[in-house]
């Protein structure tokens, strides 16, 4: 008997999610129809397995935010990596404090249900649920991503790790490859001890070292003859080892045989290589939207005077609205007007190759409704495959490279059901859940 016990109750029906961070539908299907995964690829085969997509713009913070709430930004208020406080240009992390819709677990509590939840991004600080949770990135301090508080002493002995050092990660990849195997290790622990200590009746774990596998080596994926290819293959083995372990597990479960119980899987966007990265604040300084306070900014916080647009990581812009910012200088009888401007402009970019970088660009109206609409970017851009929409204000061209290769794509996801019921939209996921655990 454990420290957890008083969790412990009856048998119940129950339910598995398995998140893969980036993961795309046709890496997946490439994979499995290779011969890489084979524990997913009997998985798959056993259920409803397609394409979905995901928000725009298609980030981790938000697209899970939206996976756990079952809504859009304009109804959980969580629109970006990265934002800003109403009435000013001051930037913060949005965290799980800035969630405003109920999560999945959540809707668990009020049927009296225990919900594990593991890694979830977008869960820092940890609050208090119904069972267990350890919050994913961003998480800083170990001390404030789990709950309850008893578990932190039992993470700390595993060597549990929230994240992988994705600084000297992106720099030095052999130390990425032992950080990954490090925090699945430290992942398949906890879901081990978790999985037995709680009587749950939804369990939750996802993993995000794919994700970060594919931003720093995702030319190891594609080019057969790179040097760490495969290693980038024997990472997607291990992490196909991992799901095939919990899927025993499930299936050990009193129910699972017979369909009581459901199974799911699904990915929070897809992903491709970079072409080049697009700085939208340069785009939008060099055709006069913008202006700075000083000669070197260090972020959009250095806005200056005359400015009529900025934007915010990865694809978001703002028209700088008179009476809404403090340097606002456009009339809200030219906001059509300016906003129609960069939307037509941005049409048009093109890079040195000749092709188009948009592939779409929305009015705030058309992504986004609920009481948070006034938050929300006046307009968001869809790129093209390659072509990596930033934020970044140093820097003297449109075009560029970081030491990042791998990018996400909105329209790439994947999603996985034991009880073959689909999902076009991870929008959806969170009431198909639901729908499955509750039925």
């Amino acid at each position: 008997m454990g420290f957890l016990d008083k969790f412990k109750k009856q048998t119940r029906q129950r339910t598995v999610v398995v998140g893969l961070d980036g993961v795309p539908y046709s890496l997946s299907e490439n994979l499995k129809n290779n011969g890489h995964i084979p524990n997913m690829a009997s998985i798959f085969n056993g259920g409803y397995f397609g394409q979905t997509s995901v928000c725009i713009p298609e980030i981790s913070s938000v697209s899970w935010s939206s996976f756990m709430t079952g809504t859009q930004s304009g109804e959980h208020g969580v629109f970006g990596f990265m934002d800003f406080e109403p009435g000013s240009y001051k930037m913060y992390f949005p965290n799980f404090t800035h969630l405003k819709a109920p999560t999945l677990w959540d809707n668990l509590k009020a049927q009296q249900k225990k919900a594990v939840v593991i890694n979830m991004p977008a869960t820092y600080p940890a609050r208090q649920i119904d069972g267990a949770l350890i919050s994913g990135f961003v998480a800083i301090d170990i001390n404030k991503a789990v709950y309850p508080s008893n578990l932190i002493p039992r993470l700390n002995e595993m060597d549990y790790r929230i994240d992988v050092d994705t600084m000297k990660a992106r720099q030095d990849h052999e130390f990425l490859f032992k950080d990954l195997y490090a925090t699945l290790q430290g992942r398949k622990e906890a879901t081990n001890f978790l999985w037995d200590e709680i009587d749950w009746d939804l369990f939750i774990v996802v993993v995000t070292g794919t994700d970060r596998l594919m931003h720093f080596l995702w030319e190891a994926y594609e080019q057969k003859e790179h040097q760490y290819h495969q290693a980038f293959m024997q990472y997607y083995k291990s992490v196909d080892d991992f799901v095939g372990y919990i899927y025993d597990r499930f299936l050990a479960l009193e129910g699972s045989k017979e369909g009581r119980n459901q199974f799911y899987m699904l990915s929070d966007h897809g992903f491709t290589g970079i072409i080049t990265e697009v700085y939208l604040n340069r785009w939008l300084e060099e055709n006069g939207y913008l202006k700075y306070q000083k000669a070197e900014p260090e972020s959009i916080m250095d806005i200056g005077r005359g400015s009529k647009a900025f934007a915010m990581d990865p694809s978001r812009i703002y028209i700088n609205l008179k009476d809404k910012y403090p340097l606002g200088t456009v009339d809200p009888t030219d906001y059509e007007r300016i906003r129609q401007e960069i939307k037509e402009g941005l049409e048009g970019l093109a890079y040195e190759d000749g092709n188009k970088v948009v592939k779409e660009i929305y009015h705030k109206e058309d992504l986004y409704r609920g009481p948070y609409v006034e938050q929300a970017p006046d307009l968001v851009v869809l790129a093209h495959h390659g072509y990596d929409l930033k934020g970044k204000v140093k820097t003297d061209t449109v075009f560029g490279r970081s030491n990042l290769v791998g990018m996400h794509t909105q329209d790439d996801a994947f999603f996985y059901s034991s009880n073959n019921v689909s999902c076009n939209s991870i929008f959806d996921a969170k009431k198909i859940i639901l729908e499955g655990l509750l039925s």
